[in-house]
């Protein structure tokens, strides 16, 4: 037995680490939504909202992201049209968590991994607004593809680019690159 966690003592640190980090992260993420009443939109949420909105409103559309009356979510009305909601799943906080849980279970030297977190999360959050921008457009002007756009295409690119980032981080400043 001894052998076998000496052999695999590099798995078994980075599985431990990545799992407390994912969890202790996870905690506190759910702590901060419990500080909200169930009817009411996160913080990040409405700051995730308000970027959309800022960065469609800077390309000349006409849009509107107001607090749903009814549920804990933001409407978005695209051209006068419902096209979409944001809920607290759209944040990609739970991405940035993974991201984040991933890279201290790698890390490197203290400081390149800071920043690393802080520029990968970062990118994930733009990227997540730019998504939620394409994806009001293309369902309003494709509602037949929701399906697809929402749960194949964006979560695609999405993780797709968290995996890109973890290959980087692996390979050129984690503790393991060469």
């Amino acid at each position: 037995m001894k052998k076998y966690l000496i052999q695999f003592k590099p798995f078994l640190i980075f599985i431990s680490t990545f799992f407390a980090a994912y969890i202790v992260l996870t905690i506190v993420y759910k702590f901060y939504l419990n500080s909200f009443d169930a009817v009411e939109v996160d913080g990040i949420s409405k700051i995730v909202g308000s970027n959309v909105e800022a960065l469609m409103r800077f390309f000349n559309s006409d849009v509107s992201i107001v607090k749903s009356i009814t549920e804990p979510c933001l409407e978005v009305w695209y051209n006068n049209k419902f096209t979409i909601r944001i809920i607290e799943g759209c944040n990609a906080v739970s991405v940035i968590i993974l991201f984040i849980s991933f890279v201290i279970a790698f890390s490197g030297k203290f400081k390149t991994t800071l920043f690393f977190i802080l520029f990968g999360t970062l990118f994930i959050y733009i990227l997540n607004i730019l998504r939620i921008a394409f994806l009001t457009i293309l369902l309003f002007n494709y509602p037949q593809y929701e399906h697809f756009l929402h749960g194949v295409l964006f979560p695609l690119i999405i993780y797709g680019f968290v995996f890109v980032l973890w290959v980087i981080w692996v390979n050129k400043f984690s503790k393991y690159a060469k």
